[in-house]
């Protein structure tokens, strides 16, 4: 198999691709039920009687195969640049305040904060026939599809529902020569509008934050551990060209394109550019490889566990701990079997530990065959932590874990001012535009020029960011970690800090650079010395036994 990737070339793998399409095809008709709700079952129980080839699972990946199981977070990173460009802008024309707005951002985090460790676990226990992973991209996929559609058209909804046109009777005022205080619509009048952007707001902001671990733990569940460091390295590069595409995209002038007036306008061919994108590249992932379903792993368990096949094992499997990593294949020739008969069963091993969300370390052999031994209930095969322990492991902490966590906190502070305001900055204070002025105005073509200009600054610091991520291991192995993490924080502060001072068009593009240094720094420092803190941690407790 490998030695026909290496070899295939365009014509051989399209072919291999509409022989892969027809043999679908034909197992769906062979198999297809008349009944939907027999068809949904048999999705959630598992197939006990299913024949497929998951050996792709245990083959080295290509780079172009890397970056088809990659091409969800690239469209994820589209779906960030939309966001963080435009969506300040659309709240202030839509008459929210500057101090409510900031409100709407806090929105998501805060769902987050308890929606997300809750996902990663259903995630860990899912037993679907089309794996643990996938489902959950599907699904927050969903969520982003429509906060694309509804951040946009969120005002024009309103217009349906019984808001009050704004333009419309500006104009209108406009033409009678009445001052604007007199005529001005109460804030009151545009509310529809703002509750469908607000909401579209907050379903792409959560879709697309919950949505990368699952595509990032999809990528590492059909990857090979020594093929892991190169796939994690395709994904960062490819979320760097995401964001880089995507905010290139909010630079053009789309008003002035046939494009951009059959869609609407420039924010709106824009938001449905980037949702034909994100669909395809979630498409690309989704159809990339097929995982290895809990419930295969988890019905071959019990039987290695009674048959004494397999070892202690160290570490459970996320929050289902009685589930293992062997698969038997129901066909003959296509059998995957215990560790000692096929070593990949260790590969698979290695592979669902390490991309599960939740671990419980240390876990014993005897303890996962007696839970085996309760597999009926399934209650008692799965041990979660409960929301007080979570939310008290964030109270109670060691010094050292407290520290980076503060400094990782006022950090991703300043960081989401940047990113979230950025645009709405150059529009009014680099441009001198103002977001409700009057549509066709000097100040609000001023301020829309500024937006545009300020997407091709947030471009550079999305490419600054995948460049710096390609040096920051070298950097740090010459000038160690803390001089690193420190240099990184000090030169965004010197960049923002000059910038404000500054104002100008080409500090706007310049110093963006600096916040991608930041944000390449807060997705790897702080991880690194959490990593050595426990590395440390192990070492003392090792010396003092």
């Amino acid at each position: 198999m490998d030695k026909l990737h290496d070899y295939q070339g365009i014509a051989g793998r399209f072919h291999q691709w509409r022989d892969n399409i027809k043999e679908y095809y034909e197992d769906f008709h062979d198999k297809k039920s008349t009944n939907l709700v027999d068809t949904v079952k048999r999705q959630l129980k598992g197939n006990a009687s299913a024949n497929k080839d998951y050996s792709h699972v245990f083959r080295t990946k290509t780079r172009s195969e890397l970056v088809r199981v990659s091409a969800a977070v690239m469209g994820i990173e589209f779906s960030y640049a939309a966001e963080t460009a435009f969506v300040s802008p659309t709240l202030l024309k839509i008459g929210v305040e500057h101090q409510h707005m900031t409100l709407v951002w806090a929105l998501s985090p805060l769902v987050g904060f308890f929606l997300c460790p809750v996902l990663g676990s259903l995630s860990d226990r899912c037993k679907l026939n089309i794996g643990r992973r996938r489902p959950f991209i599907l699904l927050l996929s969903i969520g982003v599809i429509f906060g694309l559609l509804l951040v946009p058209n969120g005002e024009t909804l309103g217009y349906w529902f019984g808001d009050e046109n704004l333009h419309l009777r500006d104009s209108i005022s406009e033409i009678d020569n009445i001052t604007s205080t007199q005529n001005s619509p109460p804030k009151s009048s545009h509310s529809w509008g703002i509750f469908f952007t607000v909401f579209g707001t907050v379903l792409l902001d959560f879709d697309a934050d919950a949505c990368q671990s699952p595509a990032r733990a999809y990528l590492l569940d059909v990857c090979l551990p020594e093929d892991q460091a190169r796939g994690l390295s395709t994904f960062t590069i490819m979320a760097g060209l995401g964001g880089f595409f995507g905010y290139s995209m909010g630079g053009v002038n789309w008003d002035e394109t046939e494009i951009g007036r059959r869609l609407g306008g420039h924010v709106k061919a824009v938001f449905s550019i980037i949702t034909i994108i994100f669909i395809a590249c979630v498409t690309f992932t989704l159809t990339s490889f097929a995982e290895i379903p809990l419930w295969v792993l988890a019905n071959t368990d019990t039987s290695n566990c009674k048959g004494d096949t397999l070892t202690a094992l160290s570490k459970s499997y996320g929050a289902c701990e009685s589930d293992e990593k062997t698969f038997n294949d129901m066909d003959d020739n296509k059998q995957i079997t215990t560790e000692k008969e096929n070593p990949n069963i260790s590969i698979a091993h290695q592979i669902v530990d390490e991309t599960s969300f939740t671990k419980d370390p240390e876990i014993t052999q005897e303890n996962t065959c007696a839970q085996n031994g309760d597999s009926e209930n399934p209650q008692n095969t799965m041990e979660l932590e409960s929301l007080s322990h979570y939310l008290l492991s964030i109270v109670y902490m060691p010094l050292s874990l407290r520290i980076i966590c503060v400094t990782n906190l006022f950090c991703w502070m300043a960081h989401v001012c940047y990113s979230l305001y950025f645009t709405d900055f150059v529009g009014e204070s680099v441009f001198n535009g103002d977001p409700k002025a009057t549509l066709g105005s000097r100040p609000q073509k001023r301020y829309e020029e500024g937006v545009r200009f300020g997407c091709w600054g947030m471009a550079m610091y999305s490419l600054s960011c995948s460049f710096y991520s390609l040096i920051i291991e070298n950097l740090i192995q010459r000038f160690r970690a803390k001089t690193v993490y420190v240099g990184g924080l000090l030169f965004y502060c010197i960049g923002m800090a000059l910038m404000a001072l500054t104002r100008a068009k080409l500090s706007v593009i310049v110093f963006s650079w600096t916040a991608g240094i930041m944000y390449s720094t807060l997705f790897t420092m702080p991880y690194l010395l959490v990593a050595h803190y426990h590395n440390v941690s192990t070492a003392n407790i090792k010396t003092t036994v």
